[in-house]
């Protein structure tokens, strides 16, 4: 029997991790009380990610490439979008190859949107759809909120056949209720006192909507295997369950390593609770934000035999760690540094150009030679094969996203300009065939070697600060050992 409901999920969290501690200790002079809070790693931003590029990656752990071509609508959702007027949902298609027929959308407006995001489309049961949702909320240098914050992203799809969780009853309530909010323009959220939110917010608004999704779903709470309650407020899960009487499982919070990652964390705690989760288990995702929303979920056998490729667990463990706060102070915005005369380029772009190549910048696309069989990027007029010279109308699309890489030369520059030096740059050998000259991105304290592995990452090319407008392409990064994951 054929249901709709959710059929993939994936995730991806910055691979850079800053150590509590280090926060604490650089605001140890005005606000000592910040010790208490420094506990575990937070994930940042690199200077060459934004919610677009998270939202990419966590799609691609999503979706293979085969199964793209299917998808009818993409919904992005954020707080944190790089344009207010330019879609950025399209960008992500564009990266990810999207057919030109899938509908995209962009949402937000709300820490509850990802939630509602979701829940719209296992609702509207609409085809082939993905969800998406990634955040990098920042916050004030020394409130509370820069140790609770992280960054990260989710994707879900969702169709009909043989869905790996089914939905079962949902609910909503809108209600005036501001906790925080961020005027448009502005850096930071102001946010009210935290005893209020919890007694008056959280307390009131949040069980009635639980009560009424859980009479939909005609599940009791003593029936819920997992509750999810994403919050930057300490205990708040904990606390909610014992309101609601539930005794079950509490999902993780993912505080260390990631940290509150905005509209996308209910999402990424949800993805990390299906990689681990069992046939026939129910889980209860509550979300808050102007009012609440709760959705009752239902595990199918067909979660048994499914794993993103690489998951939570995967996005944790690579992690580059560092005690340098002023990296990430740099990487937000919130020192000017002197760069020199090397930093005063602008990088304007050239857009006629960028339309013209979409195809083959957007979705790193190389082109296969039918006569020779040489990949070769980008895709020039004739074969680059000497032997060959085989016209450009003789090329089938080769992606290069997905082929494994290594390094076969690379050099670390620290004279160049680059917003987090030594600039990595090398020649990727990819195992098609084709050799790229590439930036390497996220190397770590052991630094490479020739034949390190590496796997293909969209980013930022270059940022045009005068204009607001970025450049995106793809980069390398090396690829860490991976945990071993077991379905408890």
């Amino acid at each position: 029997m054929s249901e709709y409901g959710i059929t993939g999920f994936g995730a991806y969290i910055p691979r850079l991790r800053l150590e509590r501690t280090a926060i604490a200790a650089a605001h140890a002079w005005m606000a000592p009380s910040l010790r208490g809070l420094a506990r575990g790693k937070r994930a940042f931003c690199s200077w060459d990610e934004d919610s677009i590029t998270m939202a990419v990656e966590a799609a691609r752990d999503c979706v293979a490439p085969q199964q793209r071509a299917t998808i009818g609508n993409l919904t992005f959702v954020s707080t944190t979008f790089p344009y207010a007027d330019l879609q950025n949902s399209l960008i992500v298609a564009g990266a990810l190859g999207l057919p030109a027929t899938t509908s995209t959308a962009d949402l937000g407006g709300s820490q509850r949107a990802g939630i509602a995001a979701l829940a719209a489309a296992l609702r509207a049961q609409q085809g082939q759809a993905l969800v998406v949702a990634a955040d990098r909320p920042r916050a004030k240098p020394a409130s509370v909120q820069e140790m609770a914050y992280g960054a990260g992203a989710a994707a879900f799809t969702l169709s009909s056949g043989t869905p790996i969780a089914k939905l079962l009853g949902s609910h909503v309530a809108t209600a005036p209720f501001i906790d925080h909010f961020r005027a448009s323009g502005e850096p930071y959220d102001y946010v009210w006192e935290e005893r209020w939110i919890r007694d008056e917010g959280y307390a009131k608004l949040i069980p009635p909507v639980v009560k009424a999704a859980l009479l939909e779903a005609k599940t009791p709470i003593a029936e819920i295997d997992t509750l999810i309650l994403a919050s930057p407020l300490k205990g708040a899960a904990a606390t909610l369950a014992k309101q609601l009487g539930f005794t079950g499982r509490l999902a993780e919070s993912l505080d260390d390593g990631c940290g509150y990652a905005g509209v996308a964390h209910p999402l990424l705690m949800l993805a990390a609770t299906l990689q681990t989760t069992r046939p026939g288990q129910r889980i209860l995702l509550v979300g808050f934000g102007q009012g609440a929303e709760a959705i009752v979920l239902q595990t199918t056998e067909a979660i048994a035999d499914h794993a993103p490729n690489r998951g939570v667990p995967v996005a944790l463990a690579e992690a580059v760690p560092t005690t340098d706060y002023l990296r990430m102070a740099s990487f937000y915005n919130e020192i000017d540094l002197d760069w020199g005369m090397r930093g005063e380029k602008t990088g304007k772009a050239a857009l006629t150009t960028q339309y013209r190549e979409a195809s083959q910048l957007g979705a790193f696309v190389a082109g296969k030679c039918q006569a020779c069989g040489t990949v070769q990027f980008p895709q020039l007029a004739y074969c680059v094969n000497p032997g060959c010279a085989a016209p450009a109308a003789q090329f089938d699309d080769f992606p290069l996203t997905e082929v494994p890489a290594k390094v076969l030369t690379f050099t670390a520059d620290w004279l160049s300009y680059h917003p987090a030096p030594p600039l990595y740059v090398g020649f990727v050998q990819f195992d098609a065939g084709a050799r790229l000259l590439m930036e390497i991105v996220d190397v770590g304290a052991e630094g490479l070697d020739v034949g390190t592995p590496l796997r293909i990452v969209f980013r930022i090319k270059e940022p045009d600060k005068i204009r607001g407008y970025n450049r995106y392409f793809w980069k390398a990064t090396p690829i860490a050992a991976r945990p071993a994951g077991e379905k408890n």
